[in-house]
């Protein structure tokens, strides 16, 4: 509690800071704010890597199957309850379309951002080289290594040196959360100067007016998944809502100024393991698979964004329409890796790839900032339930067992 409200606290001076307008002010929380995310991105590749192959080295494949299993069964539901949030929400509000001429203008914007195919998406997943994966952060590359290492590792004979391997693979791993904890100690600071910068952002104007119904829609779609639809998949597993958003409070603020839900991994499984109580094993393995592949967020952005870009080229949304979509969302959300702006490009793919629109998504951009710290502080709750349920489920399972 003490922490919590240091960190409300770091909160909004960092509110008041930013409205300030003070140029040396700004600057300051902008190096504060860098210096902070480049930290917690340069712990998460390694903690990636060092979850997954001491859990599978650890523990086996067998294990490790039967919660993987449990987080891929929850991933799916919750991504797909967020998606389905988003479309009902599109139904109600139903954003209009835009003036041509906002369109056209926008098309300079767009012209610049990067477009890759999902064949290009599957080729970069195949690493040539070692340590290309860990200089380009390449999450999901990342944890096909430490699946084969880990994998490897479990099914080795128990000599001497597998133990040699296996120890010191540990030992790395808690001298990481070492370092970890330090930064969440040191994570007030960091705070204040999150909020500095967005409040900064807020009070120089960057929501456009004509885009209101369909933020409506988008960052509606998130409080409704945040605040009911994920504690209602906890209540149906005699988890209460509250206390877990409490422990996994410092991890949901951190995801909510970094804009990713990678950079956030340490500070998610320091919360999970120190303040939710899950066991280290379930920990270390559901959390590095969440962050890759459970973007409740990013699901409900891509269907949105893609129904809104097409309505503008003249595309009918119909039912039919919609439920394509929502599948495609969903699996698209799945394969998007977890940093920022991640959903924006992957969405500006997709709408590529059928001949939507895109100018539009040059009009979006400039409150995307906001719609990305919305929805990555929803992806981490969302991985953050995910865990608590599978080391739920799988604590039940002990119990039930024959000894």
């Amino acid at each position: 509690m003490k922490n919590t409200l240091i960190w409300l606290g770091a909160l909004v001076v960092g509110a008041v800071l930013g409205l300030l307008g003070l140029q040396w002010v700004d600057q300051l929380a902008d190096f504060v704010a860098v210096i902070f995310t480049r930290l917690f991105q340069l712990l998460a590749v390694p903690t990636i890597v060092l979850a997954v192959i001491t859990t599978f080295a650890t523990f086996g494949s067998k294990g490790s199957g039967r919660i993987f299993g449990r987080t891929l069964t929850y991933t799916l539901l919750t991504t797909l309850a967020a998606a389905l949030v988003g479309a009902v929400l599109y139904v109600v509000v139903s954003p209009g379309n835009l003036p041509a001429e906002a369109v056209s203008q926008a098309q300079e914007t767009t012209d610049a951002a990067p477009v890759l195919s999902y064949y290009d998406h599957l080729i970069n997943l195949i690493p040539n080289n070692i340590v290309k994966p860990f200089l380009e952060g390449n999450v999901l590359s990342l944890l096909l290594l430490a699946f084969a290492v880990g994998i490897a590792l479990s099914r080795l004979p128990e000599t001497e040196n597998k133990a040699v391997v296996v120890k010191g693979l540990l030992g790395l791993q808690e001298l990481l959360f070492l370092l970890i904890r330090w930064l969440v100690w040191a994570l007030p600071v960091g705070i204040v100067a999150f909020a500095a910068q967005l409040s900064a952002q807020l009070s120089a104007g960057v929501i456009a007016g004509s885009l209101g119904r369909y933020v409506l829609v988008v960052l509606g779609g998130n409080v409704v998944q945040f605040f009911i639809v994920l504690p209602l998949f906890l209540l149906a597993r005699g988890l209460n809502p509250l206390r877990v958003l409490r422990a996994m409070s410092p991890a949901v603020l951190m995801a909510l100024f970094t804009k990713s839900s990678a950079a956030t991994l340490p500070v998610t499984m320091e919360s999970a393991e120190r303040r939710l109580g899950v066991k280290t094993q379930v920990a270390r393995f559901v959390l590095p698979v969440c962050t890759t592949i459970n973007m409740n967020g990013c699901a409900a952005f891509i269907l949105v964004t893609s129904l809104f870009v097409m309505q503008q080229g003249g595309t009918p949304i119909t039912l039919a329409t919609i439920a394509a979509w929502l599948f495609v969302s969903v699996f698209a959300a799945v394969g998007n890796a977890g940093v920022p702006m991640g959903c924006y490009f992957l969405t500006f793919s997709l709408m590529s790839a059928i001949g939507a629109p895109v100018a539009v998504l040059g009009l979006i951009l400039p409150i995307y900032t906001i719609i990305d710290m919305v929805e990555t502080a929803e992806n981490v709750w969302s991985d953050s339930c995910v865990c608590a349920m599978t080391s739920h489920d799988i604590e039940d399972s002990r119990q039930s067992s024959p000894i």
